[in-house]
């Protein structure tokens, strides 16, 4: 009986380095010059993201401006001490108005972007990265600005979910360090320690991986532990120690603990 032959062909991969995009019409177009003149068209990407940001904080400012000012027209004629102590007093109610608003201004900028994030896998530069490269901004302007003020409170959580997080019942998370949003779900009862930070993409040999990540009811999160999500699916109960790395593609049963 003669031998069997075999030819396995491997999985074809993109290129991540070519310049030249395989999509049709106007958005291989893009892609194409996205790739071609990277720092360039990055640049005059970012100009109407920046407009975006700067919208956002504008309107959430204004709030702040307002408090500024009526204490400022009010104490017009105090004594300086008395006068400049409350223009301070005024400053920091000014801030914590712009914080407030702001929680609730970026969540609207991004459900009214006409394209949403979804799970991904390909070159950096591609077309499917920019609304992951939106969402994240968003996210961070608030995160970077006021969120860590109000973490852990319903107020962090309110955020996250209006961003697109699934969160259950009973959920507390004392971290802000969490990208990716709208692909995290997160079950009833899940505590999620200071530090920690999850997010739900990686990047990999010149590929950007975005897939959903799956937190299960009643797990804890410790202190500093890492969840790279990314297909990534935690079982219910499970004890995540502090320091711990989770890796992508993860599956942690039920009541497993992580060290």
């Amino acid at each position: 009986m003669g031998e069997l032959n075999l030819k396995i062909k491997p999985k074809e991969r993109e290129n991540v380095l070519t310049e030249s995009s395989r999509k049709p019409g106007l958005a291989g177009l893009i892609e194409t010059f996205l790739r071609r003149s990277r720092t360039f068209a990055f640049g005059l990407y970012l100009m109407p993201l920046a407009v975006l940001c700067s919208l956002c904080l504008g309107a959430a400012a204004a709030p702040g401006v307002f408090v500024f000012e009526w204490v400022s027209a009010h104490t017009l004629h105090w004594w300086p001490i008395f006068r400049y102590a409350a223009l301070g007093c005024g400053v920091s109610m000014g801030y914590f108005a712009y914080g407030f608003s702001l929680i609730f201004i970026v969540p609207l900028a991004n459900f009214l972007m006409p394209f949403k994030l979804k799970a991904f896998r390909g070159p950096q530069f591609s077309i499917e990265m920019m609304p992951w490269y939106i969402h994240n901004a968003l996210t961070y302007l608030v995160r970077y600005t006021f969120l860590d003020f109000i973490t852990p409170s319903p107020f962090n959580i309110l955020f996250y979910r209006m961003m697109g997080m699934k969160i259950g019942k009973g959920v507390v998370i004392n971290t802000s360090n969490i990208s990716d949003p709208c692909m995290i779900t997160i079950e009833d009862h899940v505590f999620v320690g200071g530090s920690a930070h999850i997010f739900a993409h990686t990047g990999q040999r010149g590929y950007l991986l975005i897939e959903p990540l799956v937190i299960g009811r009643g797990t804890t999160v410790g202190l500093k532990a890492s969840i790279i999500g990314c297909g990534t699916v935690i079982g219910e109960n499970v004890t995540i120690r502090p320091h711990a790395v989770v890796l992508p593609r993860s599956r942690v049963p039920d009541g497993g603990t992580v060290e």
